[in-house]
């Protein structure tokens, strides 16, 4: 049945032909998706309008408004009719006749209609009053009688639109955010409101009012077949249920999936899923533009009295190499070669993360269009900017859905794409798969001080359900994957070891916890076993925490995790042994030894600076400034290893990482001990073996770090005043909340010394205060073990006290406690 037809017989037989024709469209399978929405209104605009014609005969003044989704001409089955009678106001009466002529029919038939009966300047009015009224004049599409009324009122409204937008788009943000707070997000419900939760239609309809203001526009790109796919959805909800519906409710999901052609709910879920997605992220991007115009908008005047009508240029802050903040948002650097920079990527969205800002889309899709792939393995830098990114908490949500929203995710873990969008079919979870991921790296965020290895925590959450994506158990699934993953993306095989050992027993501590009898010591050594070392278990710890918050409130309790918590102290106690040895007994290179003769025979610092990539670098003699090395004019992925011997004194610890921080140079690793010169040579040298990276730029002179660092140990360089003065000028932005630094005494982990370990946000300058406050606290700092995992530094110090041996118990709590308050100051 064409068109034609369907008019034809809606003209023969009034409402009932209206009916029977309309049955028909409905039934025939022939026809879906839009176009059987197109032919629905246009059949259903013949019969208004035949309803109309000789009902107004001699009547002027007059016209028949579509409105809403009918006036777009997207009709679904069991849709509204929204309807406005526009009149000039010139025969009130006559039009109230009309309107009953044409309500009651549709009434009749059992439609639902949504009417009203307007002037001009009512409808005007009212759409002044009311948002929702205004936004579904923007609709609005004549079917019968005076165009030209219909014509000035769509021309008013959109005048009105577009004047009042500075108003209106403010308003209507904020119902989107309410509606969403109310109904959830479409993307993560097993039963989803397809018009009104989050990511629906009505934020589709929204995105085509903000477009409509002309103040801003929303990423057309996917937007319009996800806004389809979401029709589709509801028409086969419509009909499968014969009901005015738009919550997809599970008992209907497989009809509505057999009426689309789709293999199963499973299947429909994550279309309806990756469309709910879409509209989501293209309304985020598309409300930060809204507010970026808006305050220029307010800004731009008072810039242009104060500049004499100049325009001022935007202002850009350095965030990471390549990375720039600009009106609030990450941007990349004009000097930013993607097509060169595999690792810019990761690291622009673990900047964005770490300074709580989004990333622009025009960076996020540059970086798509232009950027070429890492290699195999990860080069270090790619491995922590990811780390980084995972460790930076809720932040770390929204950069992420802005990277997977242009495809990066995907081409960085190839894995992913099987748990994208993946539904639960579990009461107790309230995430799709690869959202619950996430969420359980920013939970394992908060635990990163409780660990010795932050960035295995980080990444085990990351992929501790990889292996849903499979057919069977998902946690020998997750296994394989986890350690093909780690290995791929730079990990040893003894840390993709303890990956895959967290993914496979990831359901190990809380299952026994809660199903078996801890009394029993087969269940604690078959736990310990499985673990196999005292670090694991740290980390399964965590993991299993943060896995069960990051699932729903259902899955983790105080009784949970004091279950937990005894299973662990009793497994531990099985795995302890030996303590650890004291780590600076490992002999020194040749280049140390050379390095250290040249720094006691000169009395002064000797520095070896040079790309780790590059071969060790000749010590020439103290006639040349005692500087070994250089660095090349090339780019140094991996980062420079630093090497300095200073002549053993109080206050190299903080001299070395301060001046290091007012070079804006950042530590990756750092390593200080105490070497004793050979037979012959009385004396004692300290030995750093650091790798730094410049923060932004380029790394600076070799010579200019030794100038400075003798400046410091001599006292004639104010490092912390220095460090104030910049950071005073140029302030850091506070985008992660982190958590709070954490500062213990390791027991029984040497014989000889005290060793402090410290968990604590990467910031620069932390190790110049972690330096100064053990100095201050008495102590000498044997030997020091400095690490960052991310954005997480992690680092151990070896103390004793002045006159040698560890520190009285009571003491080093003192000491600990001390530098933590220091620390959180």
């Amino acid at each position: 049945m064409t068109s034609t037809d369907v008019a034809n017989e809606t003209e023969d037989s009034g409402p009932s032909g209206y009916a029977a024709a309309r049955l028909r469209l409905l039934t025939e399978g022939a026809r879906s998706g839009p176009p059987r929405r197109s032919a629905l209104s246009a059949l259903t605009d013949d019969w208004l309008t035949g309803l109309f014609d000789p009902a107004a005969e001699g009547l002027r003044g007059v016209s028949l408004v579509a409105v809403g989704g009918y006036g777009r001409g997207e009709l679904s089955p069991r849709s509204d009719l929204d309807l406005l009678l526009l009149h000039d106001g010139h025969d009130d009466k006559a039009v109230a006749a009309l309107a009953d002529r044409l309500w009651y029919p549709v009434w009749d038939l059992g439609l639902a209609l949504d009417h009203s009966v307007r002037t001009p300047a009512e409808a005007r009015k009212t759409a002044g009053d009311d948002l929702k009224v205004h936004l579904g004049l923007l609709d609005a599409r004549h079917l019968a009688g005076d165009l030209g009324l219909t014509a000035a009122l769509r021309t008013t409204i959109l005048a009105d639109w577009r004047n009042q937008a500075p108003k209106r788009l403010p308003e209507l943000q904020e119902l989107c955010a309410e509606r969403a707070e109310r109904q959830g997000e479409l993307q993560y419900l097993l039963e989803p409101d397809l018009k009104e939760a989050r990511g629906g239609l009505r934020d589709a309809t929204a995105l085509r009012a903000v477009a409509a203001s002309w103040l801003a526009d929303a990423p057309r790109e996917g937007l319009a077949d996800a806004r389809r796919r979401l029709l589709d959805v509801r028409d086969a909800l419509h009909l499968t249920t014969g009901r005015a519906t738009d919550r997809l409710a599970l008992q209907e999901q497989d009809q509505v999936a057999a009426e689309l052609g789709l293999l199963d709910a499973d299947t429909l879920l994550r279309q309806v899923y990756e469309a709910a997605r879409l509209v989501s992220y293209a309304s985020d991007v598309t409300w930060r533009e809204v507010g970026r115009v808006l305050r220029a908008r307010s800004v731009r005047p008072r810039l242009r009295a104060m500049l004499g009508g100049g325009k001022p240029a935007p202002e850009r802050s350095p965030l990471a190499e390549g990375v720039v903040e600009q009106d609030g948002e990450v941007v990349l650097a004009r000097a930013a070669r993607p097509e060169r920079d595999p690792v810019l990527p990761l690291r622009a969205a673990a900047a964005a993360a770490q300074s709580g800002l989004p990333l622009s889309l025009h960076a996020v899709r540059r970086l798509a269009a232009t950027v070429r792939p890492l290699p195999t393995p990860w080069p270090a830098e790619a491995r922590e900017q990811l780390v980084t990114l995972l460790g930076s908490g809720r932040p770390t949500v929204e950069v992420w859905e802005a990277l997977e929203a242009e495809g990066l995710i995907t081409r960085l873990l190839p894995d992913w794409e099987r748990v994208r969008c993946r539904p639960q079919r579990n009461a107790v979870h309230v995430w799709t798969v690869d959202r619950h991921l996430i969420e359980t790296a920013v939970r394992a965020s908060s635990f990163t001080r409780r660990v010795h290895r932050p960035d295995l925590l980080l990444v085990a959450a990351l992929l501790h359900d990889i292996g849903k994506g499979w057919p069977g158990d998902h946690s020998v699934a997750g296994e394989i994957i986890a350690k093909d993953v780690a290995v791929r993306v730079g990990f040893d095989h003894a840390d993709a070891a303890v990956l895959a050992t967290l993914v496979r027993h990831h359901l190990l501590l809380i299952e026994t916890a809660t199903r078996r009898d801890l009394d029993d010591p087969a269940t604690v050594r078959a736990v310990a076993e499985a673990v196999g070392t005292q670090s694991t278990l740290e980390l399964l710890h965590a993991l299993t925490e943060a896995d069960a918050l990051a699932t729903g409130p259902a899955a983790w309790s105080a009784w949970r995790g004091s279950l937990v918590a005894d299973l662990v102290k009793r497994v531990s106690a099985v795995l302890s042994g030996d303590p650890l040895e004291d780590p600076e007994a490992a002999a020194p290179t040749a280049e140390q030894e050379r390095l250290a003769l040249e720094a006691f025979r000169t009395g002064g610092p000797v520095l070896a600076l040079r790309a780790q990539t590059e071969a060790p670098a000749e010590v020439p003699d103290a006639a040349s400034g005692s500087v070994s090395g250089s660095v090349s004019g090339g780019q140094e992925p991996l980062g420079v290893e630093l090497l300095i011997a200073v002549p053993d004194q109080a206050g190299v610890l903080p001299a070395v990482a301060g001046v290091l921080a007012v070079h804006r140079l950042t530590v990756r690793t750092a390593e200080l001990r105490s070497l004793s010169l050979p037979d012959g040579v009385d004396g004692s040298v300290l030995l750093l073996d650091w790798r730094v990276a410049a923060e932004y730029g380029s790394l600076p002179q070799a010579a200019r770090l030794r100038a400075d660092l003798v400046r410091a140990l001599d006292g004639s360089l104010d490092i912390a005043a220095r460090l104030a003065e910049r950071d005073a000028a140029y302030p850091r932005r506070r985008g992660v909340v982190a958590p709070p630094p954490r500062v213990t005494v390791a027991p029984a982990a040497s014989r000889s010394a005290t060793v402090i370990e410290v968990r604590a946000q990467d910031a620069p300058g932390l190790l110049f205060r972690i330096g100064r406050g053990l100095e201050e606290a008495g102590v000498r700092v044997r030997s020091a073990h400095a690490g960052t995992l991310g954005s997480n530094a992690v680092d151990a110090f070896y103390v004793t006290a002045a006159e040698g041996g560890p520190l009285p118990g009571e003491e080093a709590v003192s000491v600990a406690r001390g530098l933590e308050e220091l620390l959180r100051g």
